[in-house]
């Protein structure tokens, strides 16, 4: 991750998203006390993320987190996740970009003013090689 690599998971502006990132993650929860545990101890569900307006602080979100439509670092993601979460986070995976057009629309705008921040040399090219065919418009 590069110099503009986010800290934590948490968006700059979560309200009102008409984005998000999805995520699957297994959570394993801590062992209780003496005399008491659970079983399952560990379950699967789904993170979102609220995706910050293109242009914005954290709008690169994708770029510093996703590698050809995964993770590009598991282990980093899950301990930034277990960081917000409070529990240990065993796996991740990224599913998919959930948006709508106007959102979809403006990161495009965003790429495109901006292209020289990216390795691709098209708005196409760089949703490919960050976000690859997880791109879900509502």
């Amino acid at each position: 991750m590069g110099p503009e690599s986010i800290a934590s998971l948490r968006p700059t502006e979560p309200d009102g998203a008409s984005a998000r990132y999805v995520f699957r993650i297994e959570v394993r929860l801590p062992s209780a006390a003496d005399g008491l545990w659970t079983d399952p101890d560990r379950f699967e569900t789904t993170l979102y993320r609220a995706a910050d307006p293109p242009g914005t602080d954290g709008w690169l979100f994708f770029r510093d987190m996703l590698w050809r439509g995964e993770l590009a670092d598991e282990t980093h993601f899950r301990r930034l996740a277990a960081d917000e979460l409070g529990w240990p986070v065993e796996s991740a995976s990224f599913s998919e970009l959930r948006t709508d057009d106007d959102y979809l629309a403006a990161l495009r705008e965003a790429i495109a003013a901006d292209l020289d921040r990216f390795d691709p040399d098209t708005v196409d090219a760089v949703l490919r090689t960050y976000l690859g065919s997880s791109i879900r418009v509502r």
